[in-house]
């Protein structure tokens, strides 16, 4: 989002008084026994508990006054029933209609497993899949917004980051800040990443290069590294909130979310069907590096999971000498392997050459001191695992 459009924030006690004077504007439409009652919601910070308590629908019109209102029928759904909303393109939206798991300023959904700190976070952990409707008139986007604190607190305005995921977007408006980096693959995606900075917290937004209409099992786990990576924010920094909806800047009536749904806690990453169980291959390590100095360290590589055109791996990198303020891996892979995404270090490919290098919390290791680095991939012949690999401390 912009700069400027945090008057949506909801203290406790407004996000309270507003519920109870709103409630009678609550429009219960009921059809027939067989239809779940629809729920409109026109207040401008209205909400409604769905799926059970699972998930919360929030109509969110904090930049704008015009009329605007939002339906459910009680699953984990919502339509734009009606917006006037029109703002000025080069600035902040109007609202954001949108769902959520987790906590909005104090108000929680129910079980949700939230918060969780990000250095627990591994591939496969917190996925998510929306389908969404984006009708061809006015002007909008269709984002994720994703926040972070840096406590496990749950109440009042997030401090670390804001993390947007746009899968598209209509007219020239673009999010808070400037690109800092341009077709960035993580997860079978690529993004644009664009940074802002807020008063107190960093505005990562990460753009779909390739617009859609819908996600499934997208992994927020291997954006939060990445992000992380980048230093906009740090592994002792807490996820407490997952929300996704459309940021209206002008009209913005027929979006609809179809369907939405966040997995926390998942058994690995999964990220396409697999008729056989992920295989495991033993580890490739190599004899201890060390060189002049008393610097030195070794890595282990391991497949930890494929499935048909894809596979999942790790390095463990240890130390073997003194204390290394940084480490790069080089490997050579014998098939036709592209890593897709990494995390907890940086890469580069050229052909069947891989290095890694260290990302800038984890190059200082103890003697005897571990790290890990993590990466997806594809192939098409081969996923062999390199014969050695070497590792360089510094």
């Amino acid at each position: 989002m912009f700069s400027g459009r945090r008057a949506r924030l909801l203290a406790p006690a407004l996000a309270v008084s507003t519920a109870l004077a709103a409630a009678a504007s609550l429009t219960l439409l009921s059809t027939d026994a067989a239809q779940a009652a629809t729920t409109t919601l026109c207040g401008a910070t209205q909400t409604a508990s769905v799926a059970g308590g699972q998930y919360m629908v929030q109509n969110n019109e904090w930049g704008s006054s015009a009329s605007e209102c939002i339906t459910t029928d009680g699953n984990a759904d919502f339509t734009v029933a009606n917006s006037a909303i029109s703002t000025g393109t080069s600035g902040a939206p109007g609202g954001y209609p949108s769902i959520y798991k987790g906590c909005h300023w104090g108000l929680c959904t129910s079980g949700s497993g939230l918060p969780i700190q990000v250095s627990t976070m591994s591939p496969g952990k917190v996925t998510t899949s929306w389908s969404t409707t984006q009708p061809g008139n006015g002007i909008y986007d269709v984002a994720y917004d994703i926040w972070y604190n840096q406590s496990s607190s749950t109440s009042g305005q997030p401090n670390a980051e804001e993390m947007m995921i746009w899968l598209n977007h209509t007219g020239s408006v673009q999010p808070s800040g400037s690109v800092v980096a341009s077709n960035v693959s993580i997860g079978g995606h690529t993004y644009n990443v664009w940074l802002g900075r807020e008063s107190t917290w960093n505005d990562v937004s990460y753009v779909m290069t390739s617009p859609t209409t819908s996600v499934s099992n997208l992994d927020i786990d291997l954006l939060a590294a990445d992000s992380v990576s980048r230093g906009y924010m740090t592994n002792s920094d807490y996820l407490i909130d997952l929300e996704a909806g459309f940021e209206l800047w002008q009209g913005g009536a027929g979006l609809a979310t179809n369907s939405y749904s966040v997995n926390i806690g998942g058994g690995g990453y999964t990220p396409a069907p697999t008729t056989a169980p992920p295989t495991t291959q033993p580890p490739t390590t190599q004899p201890p590096s060390t060189p002049a100095g008393g610097r030195g360290c070794r890595a282990a590589y391991s497949v930890t999971g494929t499935w048909p055109g894809g596979f999942q791996g790790q390095v463990v990198v240890t130390n073997t000498g003194g204390s290394t303020s940084g480490w790069t891996l080089n490997w050579t892979y014998p098939g036709d392997q592209k890593i897709s995404s990494l995390w907890n270090g940086t890469y580069s490919q050229s052909g069947e050459q891989i290095t890694v290098r260290n990302a800038a919390y984890n190059g200082t290791l103890a003697p005897g001191g571990t790290t890990s680095v993590g990466f997806t991939g594809t192939y098409s012949s081969s996923d062999a695992a390199p014969s050695s690999v070497t590792c360089t401390a510094s």
